[in-house]
């Protein structure tokens, strides 16, 4: 039943809840929590019982501040369950409890009650509660300390969650709410209370990336309050100034223009500040400055005080959780909080995949990486310009010795790190000695020495691998490898971690360069393999994977197998098929099966069975979690991804296996799948298998066609880009082994790809270029279908061809071209320029047949065109695209 107007709370009701509350909060209480809990969710269903809890907090008299704060935050919780539900009245009640808790003398009702305002308005918006604004802003003009907090608290929580509210016209109110309180915060900017002048300018702060005209016209204002609270005595308010220039920055530079060197001259100062959050903020400002594409010159001028405070802040702070972790023995097993949440990327058909790869080797954030960070930007912008500041601090920093001094070398070689991209230019002449210097520090009996080092080193791995042209830069790639080899074998974890993540970078520069040392590389991973603990093996199966890629065919030899396999397999039969450890064995299997290619027959039959036993486990769990376990979606990844680089391992060679298994059904189930990842893995496969035994799709083709064509037609392509790229690719490579069968689904599908094509700058590389294969292939098979409509996307498509690579898919898409021309001439006439260019776009043509075939169109045209069209839309081609049609003989 709602309650009346003048709700009272009974004295019973009242002592339960507070009672329970108390038992809840209590730290020795006895009782069970979770029988407390159900006892309160109980009391939830009655239509009263958050009036209760409202009255506690606001008015609980006696009872304790703890008591009256957990019925606050309880109510808070239930106002995000239950709000929708709640009677008018009730809600009434319990706004106009709160309003006069605002100023409460405790501040810690204050704040609970400041929350608990912020989710009302979060919920219901400012115009169902007029009195609210009405008594904030009397608060804030009260004069009194308690009222001004408590408003304030309210609103920065508001404009922390929901700053949007204020920034909108509200009925009844002649003004924007926002108008009215700007004027105010900027106003306690000036507050002798430091609580004040923290929660007006984080308020302040969050609308620099909405922009209000409040805050656009009081920009002026704004800026001359932030340099005068810019030496505040508070902490908390100077880290806040520093993340306003900050975020103006990134969001608005031109209002920092007029005040370049004022913003710039304090950022130097604070990135000294003593304290290290102040200091970190700061920090963020060098990075922010350059993103933002501003004059460099500004900046040029501050380098020289600059860079010595950015190597001061990279010295490891003394409470730097690296320096307790640093001292863990090899032997101690991981807990499992040391184990990082992995993630496996799905497999991917194109040019580019999405994924950003991530240099730093821990996750943590703070001053010596933000430092070491801005260092590396400092570097890409200025370059080699930097080099005579900064390379005397890194000397005499590495000339210091003792163990006292360890923390300053280490912060030497982590700036040499830092700025081995952007200087490479000035410090290339002298990598010899850079690299003859590192090297020892790689026995040096500081671990974090050792791993710095590490990581260093494979900042300069392109150009060690660059080298190894001349004997002694050969002598200088040993002795990184050999030296990164022996530290994989650390007895450090720290360590293991460093030299394993170098390794695999200098594996991907070195490629072929390590296939001679083959088998001491994998002496050193397998042995590695047997000691590490949990966290560090990822590395090693990264590692190994990396090292497959590298090498491909190479690996595939009995002494090499002999040292790689056992441990492998070993592993691979002790993990059950519910264990997350798995995934990095699967993908380190990926890699292996793609580089071995048919040298992976003998492995293949437990793999494949496997990766087919984890799909179908993993299918069951979805359904029935009681009987088959917890559903994870990962699994199924990792096992289609596995699956494809069986296929592409073995090509035909699969064939036999896939014919005996069900791989079909639970395929076309995973095209299915309502997780993205999972569909961009099935896809993958599903084109993979398309070019190796189409045969065994054959009896559910057209329900594959179709599911892959509705990844084309959908409103929300950017969200699922990379599902449609590879479903996309994999119709084209269907499309090509069953010819004719497509029909049915090719029009659908055409008048997606045609979409695509119109809206490319929107779009990713890859899927357009999926997209322009697969038309050509989509035509090339069916142009009775498709040349029909050839003058729709033709102009589109051949741009799109243009920017292809030589390749067979690009042959495959010209032989379309061809086809539909025979099939439809006038079609292409109107976009024969752009038709032009995408032919000259061939660096050369190898079938010999097609290169005829594209012969006769550009000839059939010339004589098409009469009385001077041909040579006209010849004088619209550019000069090099007329040389390289040249060879077509028009």
């Amino acid at each position: 039943m709602a309650a009346p107007a003048s709700w009272q709370a009974q004295e019973e009701g009242f002592k339960e809840i507070c009672g329970l509350l108390e038992q809840q909060i209590s730290p020795s209480s006895t009782a069970d929590k979770s029988q407390i809990w159900q006892q309160l969710q109980h009391y939830s269903q009655f239509p009263d019982f958050n009036n209760y809890l409202a009255f506690i907090l606001a008015r609980g008299e006696g009872k304790s501040v703890e008591v009256r704060q957990a019925a606050g935050l309880l109510l808070k919780n239930n106002l995000r369950t239950a709000y929708k539900s709640m009677a008018p009245a009730n809600q009434q009640y319990i706004k106009s409890e709160l309003l006069p808790c605002l100023g409460a003398a405790d501040r810690h009702i204050r704040s609970t009650v400041g929350t608990v305002v912020s989710v009302f308005v979060q919920l219901g918006g400012i115009s169902v509660w007029p009195e609210l604004l009405q008594a904030l802003v009397n608060c804030l003009d009260s004069n009194d300390i308690n009222h001004m907090e408590g408003a304030m608290d309210a609103l920065s929580k508001i404009c922390e969650d929901i700053p949007q509210v204020l920034d909108s016209d509200v009925p009844g109110l002649a003004e924007r709410p926002i108008n009215i309180f700007l004027p105010r915060f900027l106003q306690f900017f000036q507050s002798p209370h430091s609580s004040l002048r923290k929660l007006s300018l984080g308020s302040v702060n969050q609308y620099i990336m909405l922009m209000p005209s409040a805050l656009f016209t009081s920009m002026d204002q704004y800026l001359q309050g932030l340099f005068v609270l810019a030496n505040d005595p508070a902490t908390e308010v100077r880290k806040l100034v520093c993340a306003a220039f900050v975020q103006l920055i990134e969001v608005r530079p031109s209002f920092l223009e007029p005040h370049p060197r004022n913003v710039i001259e304090y950022m130097l100062q604070v990135n000294k500040d003593a304290d290290d959050e102040v200091a970190l903020e700061a920090c963020e400002f060098w990075s922010a400055y350059c993103d933002a594409q501003l004059p460099p010159e500004n900046l040029k001028e501050f380098l020289p005080r600059l860079l010595p405070v950015l190597l001061s802040n990279m010295v490891y702070a003394d409470d730097d959780e690296s320096l307790l972790e640093v001292e863990e023995d090899e032997s101690l097993p991981d807990r499992d909080q040391d184990l990082k949440p992995r993630f496996h990327s799905s497999r991917f058909h194109g040019s580019e995949n999405l994924e950003d790869d991530d240099d730093d080797i821990v996750n943590v954030w703070n001053l010596r990486k933000c430092s070491a960070a801005a260092l590396d930007v400092l570097s890409n912008v200025f370059g080699d310009e930097i080099l005579p500041t900064l390379m005397p601090i890194i000397q005499a920093k590495l000339a210091t010795s003792g163990d006292a001094a360890w923390k300053d070398r280490e912060a030497a070689v982590l700036a040499l790190g830092a700025v081995a991209e952007g200087c490479i230019n000035g410090l290339y002449p002298h990598l010899s000695e850079i690299v003859a210097f590192l090297i020892p520090l790689l026995d040096d009996k500081f671990p974090l020495i050792r791993s710095i080092s590490c990581w260093t080193l494979s900042r300069f791995s392109k150009f060690i691998v660059q080298d190894t042209g001349h004997q002694n830069g050969h002598e200088q790639f040993d002795k990184v490898l050999m030296g990164l080899l022996r530290r994989i074998l650390d007895t450090n974890k720290r360590v293991q971690e460093a030299a394993c993540s170098a390794f695999a970078t200098l594996e991907e520069e070195a490629a072929e360069e390590l296939a001679p040392r083959l088998e001491v590389i994998l002496q050193h991973l397998m042995c590695a393999f047997g000691k590490y603990q949990r966290r560090n093996l990822r590395i090693v199966y990264d590692a190994i994977g990396t090292l497959a890629d590298a090498v491909g065919q190479e690996l595939n030899q009995p002494v090499y197998l002999e040292i790689l396999m056992p441990p492998l397999i070993a592993k691979w039969q002790q993990l059950p098929n519910s264990d997350k450890d798995l995934f990095p064995l699967l993908e380190c299997f990926t890699s292996i099966a793609q580089a071995l290619g048919t040298g992976f027959t003998q492995f293949a039959l437990p793999v494949f069975q496997r990766c087919i036993d984890i799909i179908q486990t993993q299918q069951l769990a979805k359904v029935d979690p009681v009987s088959a376990g917890a559903y994870d979606k990962e699994f199924i990844v990792c096992a289609l991804d596995l699956l494809s680089g069986l296929v592409e391992g073995l090509g035909g060679g699969i064939e036999s296996l896939i014919a005996q298994s069900n791989l079909r059904e639970l395929l076309l189930q995973c095209c299915m799948d309502d997780a993205h990842d999972v569909k961009q893995s099935a896809f993958a496969l599903l084109g993979d298998l398309a070019k190796v035994c189409p045969i065994h799709l054959h009896p559910r083709l057209s329900e594959f066609l179709d599911v892959a064509a509705k990844q084309l037609n959908t409103s929300k392509l950017r969200e699922t880009i990379s599902v449609a790229n590879n479903a996309c690719w994999a119709i084209g490579e269907l499309a090509i082994k069953v010819r004719q069968e497509v029909t049915p689904v090719v029009m659908t599908v055409i008048s997606s790809l045609v979409l695509i094509l119109k809206h490319s700058e929107e779009l990713n590389k890859s899927l357009i270029e999926n997209s322009a294969i697969t038309l050509g292939r989509l035509a090339w098979v069916c142009p009775e279908l498709v040349a029909p409509h050839m003058e729709h996307f033709m102009q589109s498509w051949c741009i799109a061809l243009s920017m292809i690579r030589d390749d067979i898919e690009k042959e495959d898409a010209f032989r379309g071209l061809c086809a539909m021309v025979k099939v439809n001439p006038s079609g292409a006439l109107s976009s024969l320029v752009f038709m032009c260019r995408a032919i000259a776009s061939w660096h050369e043509i190898r079938s010999e047949e097609l290169h005829n075939d594209v012969c006769q169109v550009l000839h059939g045209y010339k004589q098409m065109l009469r009385n001077g069209a041909w040579d006209q839309c010849m004088s619209a081609l550019e000069p090099p695209v007329k040389d390289k049609l040249s060879k077509y003989q028009v």
